[in-house]
C-alpha cells in the first residue's frame, strides 16, 4: 500500500504526525508513505523508516509572489509530480483550505481527511471523499493517529505513541563526549520569550553541576540573544548556524533540555531527550511536549512568562540531571 500525507507545516505539527505513521507501519506491513510538506521541514519526513519520497512545497513563499514566473513553474512541477502516480489513499492532516485546495485536490487517490465539525477549517472536507469525524479534546498526536487508522482501517493503539526517529540520530551520538545541556531561548512571538536576566540567572546557578550549555540559534537577532546569555560564562557555548539536521543532532545527545514553546521543543520530545518547556499565554494540555520526560512549567499565577522564576527551572532540572 502507498499512502500520500499532505502535512505541509508548521514544524511542530509536522513532527506530531510522526507517530500516526508508526503505528500505520505496525498494523499495515509494508506500507510506505511519500509526503507533502513546506520545503522548510522538508528534512523532518525523511527521518522516519516508512518515508520514500518527500514532496516539498512553497506555499508560504508563493503567496507572496503569486504570479511570479518561478513560482508557477513550480507550482506546475508539483501538479506533475502529485499526480505521476495513484495512491492507494490520500491523507490531509493539515485540515486547511490552502492545503486541502492547492495539494490534496490535485492527488490522485481516494482522499481522507477530518470532517467539517473535527477539520481546522470546516470548508477543507469538500475536497475530501471519506471524511471523518475526529474527537478534538485529545492531544494534537492522538487526532492524527486516530485519523490515520479510520483512514487506513485499523484500531488506533492505546499506547503511547512513538516518532520513531530518535534511532535515526542516536546511532551517530558519540559515547565519549561530556554531558551538555541545551537551552531553547528563541521563538516567534514576544509574549512566549522567557527574560534574558531569568536565563542568566539560572546559567549562574548551574555552574557547580559542572555540565557545558549549548544554545542553538537561527535568525541574527536569536545568535545576538545568544552572545548576551553566554557572556561571562565560560561553560556556554553559543553554537554556529545550523541545518535543522543539525539541530537534532545536537538535541540527541543532551543529557536535558530547556525550551521556550517552540517547534524545537517538539523535536526534543520526538527524540526522547528530557525537556521541560516553559509556557506562559499557550496551553501546553492539547499541543504541549508528547513524549518520555516531557515536563511544561507554567507560571504560578496568570500568563506571563516573567513569573516562572530561575529557582523553579532549576528545581525540575534536578530530577534530570540526578
Amino acid at each position: 500500500m502507498h499512502v500520500l500525507i499532505v502535512k505541509t507545516s508548521s514544524m511542530g505539527d509536522v513532527l506530531h504526525t510522526l507517530p500516526a505513521l508508526t503505528d500505520a507501519m505496525q498494523a499495515i506491513p509494508g506500507i510506505r508513505f511519500d509526503w507533502v510538506v513546506e520545503e522548510n521541514f522538508a528534512q523532518i519526513p525523511s527521518w522516519h523508516p516508512a518515508v520514500d519520497k518527500v514532496l516539498p512545497v512553497a506555499i508560504r513563499r508563493w503567496r507572496k509572489h503569486w504570479f511570479g514566473s518561478q513560482q508557477r513553474e513550480e507550482r506546475v512541477r508539483l501538479k506533475r509530480e502529485l499526480q505521476s502516480r495513484h495512491y492507494d489513499v490520500v491523507i490531509d492532516a493539515q485540515g486547511l483550505i490552502k492545503s486541502a485546495a492547492l495539494v490534496t485536490r490535485l492527488a490522485r487517490g481516494v482522499k481522507h481527511g477530518q470532517d467539517s465539525r473535527s477539520a481546522r477549517e470546516p470548508f477543507a472536507s469538500w475536497w475530501y471523499d471519506q471524511r471523518h469525524e475526529i474527537d478534538k479534546k485529545q492531544h494534537a498526536v492522538e487526532r492524527t493517529r486516530e485519523l490515520f487508522a479510520k483512514s487506513l482501517g485499523y484500531e488506533k493503539p492505546q499506547t503511547q505513541g512513538d516518532y520513531a526517529i530518535a534511532a535515526h540520530f542516536l546511532r551517530d551520538v558519540p559515547q565519549d563526549i561530556p554531558p551538555y545541556l541545551v537551552f531553547l531561548h528563541a521563538t516567534t512571538r514576544d509574549n512566549k520569550h522567557w527574560p534574558e536576566s531569568h536565563w542568566r540567572e539560572l546559567i549562574g546557578m548551574l555552574q557547580p553541576a559542572g555540565l557545558r550549555i549549548k544554545l542553538p540559534w537561527g535568525a541574527e537577532h536569536e545568535h545576538q540573544r545568544a552572545q548576551r546569555l553566554a557572556e561571562g560564562f565560560d561553560y556556554v557555548e553559543v553554537l554556529p548556524k545550523l541545518t535543522l539536521e543539525a539541530i537534532a543532532r545536537e538535541l540527541a545527545g543532551a543529557k536535558a533540555v530547556v525550551s521556550v514553546d517552540t517547534g524545537l521543543s517538539h523535536l526534543t520530545a520526538a527524540l526522547d531527550r528530557p525537556n521541560i518547556t516553559l509556557y506562559g499565554p499557550t496551553d501546553p494540555g492539547l499541543i504541549g511536549g508528547y513524549g518520555q520526560n516531557q515536563q511544561a512549567l507554567c507560571p504560578p499565577q496568570g500568563n506571563s512568562m516573567s513569573d516562572i522564576s530561575a529557582e523553579a527551572v532549576a528545581e525540575r532540572l534536578e530530577t534530570f540531571l540526578g
